[in-house]
């Protein structure tokens, strides 16, 4: 559908569809997008991000991020801030690969050190780290077991030997989101996930090698405070999450929604994709606390991730991963939905805040990060397409007026059907190594799925954030090694 003729120009990158354009709207949607984001915007995400504006107990507006595209239910990129006592939680607004997320991870290595060994780093990586649809990972616990890892998350990593402690307070929440409650998770869902912590799957997951060459450093206090001090220096960055067990979570309690939406308690949507259930009814308590696994199940599953990431770095450069500087900078959620505490005009307020494919950006001081990032604000991590590179951003006083939410990556312009019709993996992997980008994937047709022409413009998306007060540039990183499942 074309942009809505109503819409209002707030700014040069806030876009508002009033509440009166069309019935069930309960607030007005905002878009954070310049003039051409928003025009190239796919059909759908209009009619979806006023759907959302529809939802018992929507605080303000319904929120759509400049990566914006259609989802399920939800816009990705979408935002809704629900009240905690009186509203409802909706499957669609957090997705089904719960907890999708970026880690991104600091060396004390240069681009001349690691380019000799690239090829052997990515080699390596790719036999370590399972990728694909399906796949079974390093950690071998049984059914069990892994009830007690969706409920502990990172720490029961740490506890058994994948990590070190400073890890915990450098992730979202400490790695961990309390309540989490493994009866409410379906034999199903175990059977789905319990094999598969520390693997990254396919779609758009990746892992990458990438260097910050001085002329893309934005911000240099903050990236010194990042522990990004030196010129072309080398991170890594990864993306991935829940896997099948958070797919089958959501896909269980969208199907319980969907039976007792209506009948039990009177809600209608006029999307099914939006079944809810009230956030207080046993129905919501349920599906929050399993929802909570399936985050807590991703944080486990990029801890173990990095453990295998120290593991052939120590290998090829026959060092500990501490002389190596292999630090994590943070690991950052963009698939949750989370009680938090906010101002709502000058009054504070507990809000359950669904992000889905939107990513949290908090403040420097704000209460809630800890205190290694009160002076900074939160770190944000953007990851862009596998050519074109990713960002590091941090979360700045004025998020406030999007409850600390920025974008999360590029945002797709392009189905995975139609960029496999437009291109060719075999020879997209040829012409980005020729740009010095060394490849391993899992297969061609999957690489094609990726193309960085299926992509939105990365820069475009984050200068936006940053002009629309969401965020700030502190880092940009050019890849030059990529596994891709």
């Amino acid at each position: 559908m074309p942009v809505p003729k109503d819409i209002k120009r707030i700014s040069d990158t806030v876009w508002e569809i009033p509440k009166s354009y069309k019935p069930g709207m309960r607030v007005p949607a905002r878009i954070f997008a310049t003039k051409k984001l928003l025009d190239d915007m796919d059909d759908g995400i209009f009619e979806q991000v006023t759907n959302v504006a529809g939802l018992d107990g929507i605080v303000e507006n319904a929120y759509c991020m400049p990566d914006g595209h259609w989802g399920y239910g939800f816009p990705i990129g979408g935002m809704a801030a629900i009240d905690a006592q009186k509203g409802v939680i909706s499957p669609g607004g957090i997705g089904f690969d719960i907890n999708c997320g970026m880690r991104l991870v600091r060396t004390n290595l240069t681009l001349d050190e690691v380019r000799p060994r690239l090829r052997e780093l990515v080699d390596k990586l790719f036999q370590r780290v399972p990728a694909g649809v399906g796949g079974a990972g390093i950690v071998k616990t049984d059914r069990d077991e892994f009830r007690h890892l969706i409920e502990q998350g990172a720490s029961w990593c740490i506890k058994n030997g994948y990590g070190v402690e400073e890890d915990l307070e450098r992730t979202e929440d400490c790695g961990c989101i309390p309540g989490a409650d493994a009866n409410q998770v379906s034999p199903k869902a175990i059977d789905r996930g319990y094999k598969q912590v520390g693997t990254l799957g396919s779609g758009n997951h990746y892992l990458e090698i990438q260097v910050a060459k001085p002329e893309n450093i934005y911000d240099h206090d903050l990236a010194a405070a990042f522990g990004l001090d030196r010129p072309n220096q080398i991170v890594i960055m990864f993306h991935c999450g829940s896997r099948g067990f958070g797919h089958q979570v959501a896909t269980d309690y969208l199907q319980r929604f969907l039976k007792v939406m209506t009948k039990k308690y009177d809600i209608k949507m006029p999307d099914r994709e939006l079944a809810c259930a009230p956030l207080n009814s046993s129905d919501g308590q349920d599906y929050f606390a399993a929802m909570k696994c399936a985050i807590n199940m991703a944080f486990a599953n990029r801890q173990v991730i990095l453990h295998r990431i120290r593991e052939v770095f120590s290998d090829v450069f026959a060092k500990d991963p501490a002389d190596l500087g292999l630090s994590q900078i943070y690991d950052v959620c963009h698939n949750t939905a989370k009680i938090e505490k906010h101002n709502v005009r000058g009054k504070p307020r507990s809000l359950l805040v669904h992000r889905k494919g939107a990513t949290r950006a908090f403040g420097p001081h704000h209460p809630d990060l800890p205190k290694i990032f009160q002076k900074t604000g939160q770190p944000v991590i953007i990851g862009g397409s596998m050519e074109t590179g990713s960002y590091l951003l941090a979360g700045v006083p004025t998020g406030d007026q999007a409850f600390y939410t920025t974008a999360h990556g590029s945002g797709r312009t392009m189905s995975r059907k139609k960029a496999k019709q437009n291109f060719r993996g075999q020879k997209l992997k040829q012409d980005m190594e020729a740009r010095g980008i060394y490849v391993r994937c899992v297969s061609f047709a999957g690489l094609a799925e990726e193309a960085g022409a299926a992509y939105k413009d990365i820069d475009q998306v984050v200068h936006t954030t940053e002009r629309a007060g969401l965020s700030k540039r502190v880092a940009r990183f050019i890849p030059i090694g990529n596994i891709k499942g």
